[in-house]
């Protein structure tokens, strides 16, 4: 994921902006977006465990497997 702060001029109430990817998040302040990226960025790179309990199976979904 390509992670991007910058300023922008589309919104004057929110001039900062982080780009994820195509999605972008507007902001206040610069020090607000990049409180942002931080906890995202921290989030990313958190363990993460994956169960397929977690997931209800549906026959579509097990018929593809």
């Amino acid at each position: 994921m390509k992670i991007v702060v910058s300023r922008s001029d589309r919104h004057p109430n929110c001039p900062w902006q982080v780009r994820l990817d195509q999605h972008v998040v507007s902001f206040r302040s610069e020090s607000e977006a990049r409180a942002f990226v931080a906890t995202l960025q921290k989030r990313l790179q958190a363990p993460h465990s994956f169960s397929l309990d977690a997931w209800p199976a549906s026959a579509e979904s097990a018929s593809r497997h």
